[in-house]
């Protein structure tokens, strides 16, 4: 429990429909439903396209797309059944609304899971459910410390227009406004977070 909260494990590959309706009725089933859906999962390459295999695209739109669209229809899918609608909040990037070399599939990956969004944002609004893209720039983590320690990270620091990374805590006002109540008239929306770095090349 943190905060008055509750949490709960359960066995989840985003990428298997099968293993997406189990657990997300296992989640409706322990919780009482499901209120915020909040795709986040997501992986990443390094490489140009001519270096990129078949399997590595595969498995990036794999996880990224297809996963978010099977976790999204089952969250909708008892959303619209509970009569009470929701919100769905996609974690996209701003990599999906410009680009930069060598992290090609993972843009198209994130460029498509924002059109994905307005689109499921319109069909569903019927419901009540509203699906919203959070874009952030990028965020200070354990994974890239270490690169942006280099002089190639430190350059890119450089390019955005307030001259930091974000922290973890910057993403915290913007994406409670997009799972909750306070953005009750927001759908199809896509939220950059990013210090300005898409005013600027990325």
């Amino acid at each position: 429990a943190l905060s008055g909260g509750a949490a709960i494990p359960v066995r989840l590959d985003v990428a298997d429909g099968a293993s997406v309706r189990e657990a997300m009725a296992d989640i409706a089933a322990a919780m009482g439903g499901i209120d915020i859906l909040i795709n986040n999962a997501g992986i990443a390459d390094t490489a140009p396209w001519l270096d990129t295999s078949e399997e590595r695209f595969d498995a990036i739109l794999d996880t990224n797309l297809k996963g978010a669209f099977l976790v999204a229809k089952a969250a909708a899918g008892l959303m619209r059944d509970a009569g009470h609608g929701g919100s769905i909040v996609n974690i996209a990037s701003i990599l999906g609304l410009g680009v930069s070399g060598q992290v090609g599939v993972y843009a198209t990956s994130k460029a498509a899971l924002i059109q994905m969004t307005k689109s499921m944002a319109l069909e569903w609004a019927r419901h009540a459910i509203r699906v919203n893209a959070l874009c952030p720039g990028y965020i200070a983590t354990d994974i890239n410390r270490a690169f942006f320690e280099t002089e190639a990270g430190k350059a890119l620091i450089r390019r955005i227009p307030q001259r930091r990374l974000g922290q973890m805590a910057d993403l915290d006002a913007p994406l409670m406004l997009l799972a909750s109540e306070a953005g009750a008239y927001m759908t199809g929306t896509t939220l950059a977070v990013d210090g300005g770095h898409l005013l600027s090349p990325l």
